[in-house]
């Protein structure tokens, strides 16, 4: 009898439950839940005043709502401050690659900038932490669906890129290896060996480090620089 060939869905999970690290993701897991509750109560204050300055600037959704990929291919809902400008998801749906990301750039807001700047749009994400959708430090989360624009300016579906079906194998990160050391312009093809050499070297000292380095680049607003953030 014929072997049903594995789903997508079915060789995520596989890679999930083949990490390396097992041993060490309870204890991990202990930590993002521990920080993320000490975080949330000593930024309430300040995403309380964000949401009110978006309020008063550029009015209602307060909260930008995006699918992402997680562990084991689930698919969940991300939560960030909103930082564009109404509408502007609607007028970047047609564009890919450079484009998009010159575009975007366009029709950020200036509040938005600054919060891009110090990476506080992404304070809701705590939530996603404690849910267990996200981790502290990990891989950056993707859109299901994503497309990588090529050198000849040709569509390259993303899990085609070496390094894509790797980063299932643990939640995304609200920090990580890739999203302190790499620009935001580079090929994910070169981003996505920075997560496997997170993924190789994961260990609880890395993380800290990784956590107190986010929150150095935080407190000087650098996270859009291009080149070092530190």
């Amino acid at each position: 009898m014929t072997e049903r060939p594995e789903s997508l869905a079915e060789r995520y999970a596989r890679l999930a439950s083949e990490s390396p690290h097992r041993d060490r993701d309870a204890a991990l897991r202990a930590l993002d839940v521990a920080f993320s509750l000490l975080f949330s109560l000593v930024a309430l204050p300040f995403a309380l005043g964000v949401a009110a300055a978006i309020l008063v600037t550029t009015g209602r959704p307060v909260f930008y709502r995006g699918e992402r990929v997680g562990r084991a291919g689930r698919v969940f809902t991300m939560l960030k401050f909103r930082t564009l400008k109404p509408d502007a998801e609607t007028r970047l749906g047609g564009y890919l690659g450079p484009e998009l990301v010159e575009r975007t750039r366009a029709e950020v807001t200036r509040l938005g900038r600054w919060l891009r700047a110090t990476q506080l749009d992404e304070l809701p994400q705590f939530w996603n932490v404690l849910r267990g959708d996200m981790s502290f430090v990990g891989p950056r989360a993707l859109m299901p669906d994503e497309i990588e624009v090529g050198a000849a300016g040709a569509s390259v579906p993303i899990e085609k890129i070496p390094g894509y079906e790797a980063r299932h194998r643990m939640r995304p990160g609200l920090t990580g290896i890739a999203q302190i050391y790499a620009d935001r312009d580079i090929p994910r093809r070169d981003k996505f060996r920075y997560d496997l050499l997170y993924i190789r070297r994961r260990s609880f000292g890395l993380d800290l480090r990784l956590i107190a380095l986010s929150l150095w680049i935080t407190l000087r607003g650098t996270w859009e620089r291009r080149g070092a953030k530190f």
